[in-house]
């Protein structure tokens, strides 16, 4: 995933290199463009100092391996440099031209001294007066080259700046719980940003306000179909006492009803520990204790099957809310008692570990398969399907209970 950051530190710095090039090379260009002239303009003053100071004494005293001059009077050389050749360089014509001898190129300048009939023709060597160029005109642009790195560390600190409010925003919203739909409450400074968390808000509003109305028909649902569920188990009751010669069929629709009616007291328990709807104060509560009085109410369930449990554990306080706790203790004995064969085996441990309470159930059941792990807390979702191998009935919501309680009280599974 391309990080905006680097992008725009990227882009940004791309675009500036670019810029920065071509002012750089126009800028190398201007200098060597300038210090010719400068060195032009030498060359000038050069010819007219020697037009005007006497040839022999210049040629005594001036020598030079990257300069020449010559002087012409009448066709004849009457004057030069020792480094210059006894052939004329260039033109008798006033102006610049270049000229080779001596295995170099050299930059000329002709210039006739009216008063003496005389021309003096100035050269500097090329390559010279070229790196002498070079040097100045790179020595102006340096400062820009190494100005790079410093702008680019520049750049990523005021991006990074520029996108800390996002990163805030990030992090708010990775810190949220799964059922925390409250509105974020991140500052900002930005219109941008602005228009984001706004719209993340009024995401969040229509999302919280859709689940409140699917829990609200769940609930009401739920409620409304307890009483003429509970008027058809006592119909039944009585046709059953009525004719007693049909005790198989009523005792198949009695087990149909009761299946019912767990399932309609499973979605009231879901939506009661919903944290929207979950008001109740925490209290200390002994988790030990509880777990006995489930496992004492539930015991017959254990003898039917004739299965032995276990219950290890000592003292354990938390704060809690009783409903949800028993709720939580009664769906996973239930799945323990459900899926554990005739003469099984199961354990339930209470302990500290780590300054954290755990409680823990294992049964001598035919245990999950590993690729059924990530739907397990899924709502109404059984493993196997609705023809579980062991036969008894459920609607997959035992488990997402759990997984819902959990989450209240900030618990891992």
């Amino acid at each position: 995933m391309k990080s905006i950051r680097v992008f725009l530190v990227t882009v940004i710095l791309a675009v500036v290199t670019l810029f920065s090039f071509i002012s750089a090379l126009r800028g190398y260009e201007t200098s060597l463009q300038e210090v010719e002239r400068m060195f032009d303009s030498q060359l000038v003053e050069k010819a007219k100092l020697i037009a005007n100071i006497n040839v022999q004494s210049i040629v005594r005293n001036v020598d030079s391996s990257d300069t020449a001059f010559q002087v012409w009077q009448g066709g004849n050389l009457i004057g030069s440099s020792d480094n210059a050749s006894q052939t004329i360089l260039g033109k008798l014509q006033s102006g610049f031209r270049y000229h080779n001898f001596e295995g170099y190129r050299w930059r000329t300048y002709s210039y006739y001294n009216t008063i003496n009939a005389q021309w003096i023709i100035v050269a500097a060597r090329q390559d010279v007066r070229f790196s002498l160029a070079e040097n100045i005109a790179l020595k102006a642009v340096l400062p820009a080259v190494i100005g790079l790195p410093i702008l680019a560390v520049l750049i990523w600190i005021v991006v990074s700046r520029g996108l800390h409010p996002m990163r805030r925003l990030a992090h708010e919203l990775g810190d949220k719980q799964a059922n925390d739909l409250s509105p974020l409450s991140i500052a900002v400074n930005s219109q941008e940003l602005s228009q984001i968390v706004s719209s993340s808000n009024d995401l969040l509003a229509r999302l919280k306000s859709s689940l409140l109305r699917e829990k609200q028909f769940a609930s009401d649902a739920a409620h409304e179909l307890r009483t003429p569920i509970s008027s058809l188990k006592v119909q039944l009751y009585n046709i059953s006492q009525e004719q007693p010669e049909r005790n198989k069929e009523f005792g198949e629709l009695q087990k149909i009803t009761h299946q019912l009616e767990h399932v309609v007291e499973q979605i009231l328990a879901l939506y009661r520990t919903s944290p929207d709807e979950y008001h109740t104060r925490f209290e200390a509560i002994d988790l030990t204790s509880l777990a006995q009085q489930v496992i004492a109410e539930e015991y017959d369930n254990y003898e039917r099957k004739n299965q032995q449990i276990e219950f290890f554990g000592q003292r354990q306080l938390i704060l809690g809310d009783k409903f949800s706790l028993t709720t939580l203790i009664q769906n996973l004995l239930s799945n323990a008692n459900k899926y554990t064969p005739n003469g099984g085996h199961i354990i339930v441990k209470i302990k500290r570990e780590n300054d954290q309470v755990v409680l823990l159930v294992e049964d001598s059941g035919p245990g999950i398969p590993t690729y059924e792990h990530e739907r397990l807390f899924q709502r109404f979702y059984r493993v196997g399907g609705d023809r579980h191998t062991s036969g008894e009935s459920g609607c997959g919501l035992g488990l997402a209970i759990v997984k819902r309680i959990a989450e209240l009280y900030n618990a891992e599974i």
